[in-house]
């Protein structure tokens, strides 16, 4: 006789009332919590190299050895999952989260705080796709779409939020409080998440570690990570080190998806780019979300440096974009099952197109409200973004892979935004350089406009000096402003050609396809 097929356990019923309340808020809080991470160092870093008597080039491994580790991390989640169980594996990484936080801001030197930022990274790593999956198998089916509302305003504000609350506190306190602050966040997640959870542990299974995947993927994901942070300033492919970075990621790479393909238990499950919508959702997903995370380093920078705004002032005026999005995405949660998602996805890249046209408008001369007025209306894209693309990421999976495609479709997302950061910041150079050329053609002495306007700075009681200081000054803020005009009228151009890529995936409603990920989360 032959032994009965295993059949996996029923998943557990949605959660309700109070229940499904704390625990949807206690997911949130430590998704919202992780991706603060990711860009609340950002503006606290001249603050982090002073006070550990480091140089500002440094400092920049406070972000490199975060986003690395990170990135190697949520991939492996499906796996992880699988061996330990959703609701262990999620309790442990924020547990850890918060002791890599308390030792971020208790190191006493460079190297023990870059240590710990890798460790609060690879940590945080399953966090993010399991809060996914958790959250959905926490609604019923009908609800859904509302769940992935609660979910994507977290992962939405949180990046606009951290350099308002880094450059706060840096302005305000010290440093290692950007740190201590998840400290007693995480602890509350941790106790209510344990205690509504742990009796919806997933099943665990015993599978083989892919050794030799797992290597593979730490040595190109890690290669091409330290490529894209150290890029910039070493001039990218003119240093020896950033093509020696660039080579081992794509060589990676390459021996990664061969050897993933004939792997019984691969390390990350390749095989979900055989789904049409999966592709087409991740794909949209993280091309989307590389430009959104681009131009949100961006604007702040270009406020700051050119334009006399501090750090609080800048994330103030960032801060209005999640003011429609909270509004706006219980409505779009609620309305996915009746209206097809690409409709919905279509209109939220046609807003964010508009929103970068109008910014693509700006001069030295906006003022605080022509700033925000297309930051408010951005909030509208963000709550039409997230929802419609992971249901269509999502729908069709099979509920055991859920996990694996939800780690997978997020890191792509976390690697298109550090792309779109590494991929902004050198254009807006770049292009900051050539305008400053054409700008500066006609400055001579013999250009009238030019000599009256020195000779009317010296006049103000200026030397020489100081008056052709003041104008390269004046100079240089214009070149930054057109070289942003041009980031934001070309951003505003892919986000109009990711359209068509939308609508490549198959017609699916969020009541299967965000309900067979509601099913599988357990």
């Amino acid at each position: 006789m032959t032994a009965p097929a295993h059949t996996p356990p029923l998943p557990p019923p949605p959660l309700t009332g109070s229940a499904r309340l704390w625990g949807t808020l206690a997911l949130s809080a430590a998704t919202f919590m992780n991706v603060l991470d990711t860009s609340i160092a950002n503006v606290s870093l001249p603050a982090i190299a002073g006070d550990l008597g480091v140089s500002p080039t440094q400092g920049t491994w406070v972000i490199t050895s975060f986003a690395v580790a990170n990135a190697i991390a949520v991939p492996l989640t499906g796996w992880l999952s699988q061996r330990f169980g959703q609701v262990r594996l999620f309790v442990a990484s924020v547990a850890l989260f918060v002791i890599a936080s308390l030792l971020c801001g208790l190191a006493p030197n460079m190297t023990l705080l870059i240590a710990a930022r890798a460790l609060q990274g690879f940590v945080a790593g399953p966090m993010i796709p399991l809060s996914q999956s958790l959250l959905l198998s926490s609604y019923p089916r009908a609800l859904a779409g509302l769940a992935m509302a609660m979910w994507s305003m977290t992962t939405l504000i949180a990046p606009v939020m951290g350099p308002l609350l880094g450059g706060w506190i840096t302005d305000n306190m010290t440093w290692p409080w950007i740190f201590y602050i998840n400290v007693p966040v995480g602890i509350a997640a941790v106790v209510v998440t344990w205690g509504i959870f742990h009796q919806r542990e997933t099943e665990r299974r015993a599978l083989p570690i892919d050794s030799v995947g797992l290597a593979l993927l730490v040595i190109w994901v890690g290669a091409m990570q330290v490529m894209l942070d150290i890029g910039k300033e070493h001039d990218w492919f003119e240093s020896p080190w950033v093509v020696a970075c660039g080579l081992v990621a794509l060589v990676g790479l390459v021996a990664f998806v061969v050897w993933e393909r004939g792997e019984d238990h691969p390390v990350v499950d390749l095989a979900l780019f055989r789904i049409r919508n999966f592709w087409a959702g991740a794909l949209a997903t993280s091309v989307g979300y590389g430009l959104f995370f681009g131009n949100v380093v961006l604007l702040p920078l270009w406020l700051q440096q050119y334009m006399g705004y501090t750090a609080t002032q800048a994330g103030e005026v960032m801060a209005p974009v999640g003011l429609l999005a909270m509004v706006l995405s219980p409505l779009v949660g609620k309305n996915i099952a009746k209206v097809d998602p690409r409709r919905f996805a279509t209109l939220a890249f046609l807003v964010f197109a508009l929103v970068l046209w109008m910014r693509s408008n700006f001069n030295t001369q906006a003022d605080l409200a022509t700033i925000m007025v297309p930051t408010i209306i951005q909030g509208v894209a963000m709550a039409f973004f997230f929802i419609p693309l992971v249901t269509i990421t999502l729908s069709g999976i099979a509920p055991d892979r859920i996990p694996a495609a939800s780690g997978l479709s997020n890191f792509m997302r976390i690697t298109a935004g550090a792309v779109g950061t590494s991929v902004t910041t050198t254009l807006w150079e770049r292009r900051a350089s050539l305008h400053h050329a054409q700008l500066t053609e006609g400055l001579h002495q013999g250009h009238l406009p030019f000599t009256q306007a020195l000779q009317g700075l010296q006049a103000g009681g200026l030397t020489p000096e100081q008056a052709l200081a003041q104008v390269e000054r004046l100079v240089n803020q214009q070149a930054f402003m057109l070289a942003a005009n041009d980031i934001f009228y070309a951003s505003a151009l892919l986000f109009l050609l990711l359209i068509p890529l939308v609508w490549l995936a198959h017609p699916t409603r969020a009541a299967s396809g965000s309900a067979d990920a509601a099913a599988g989360a357990h």
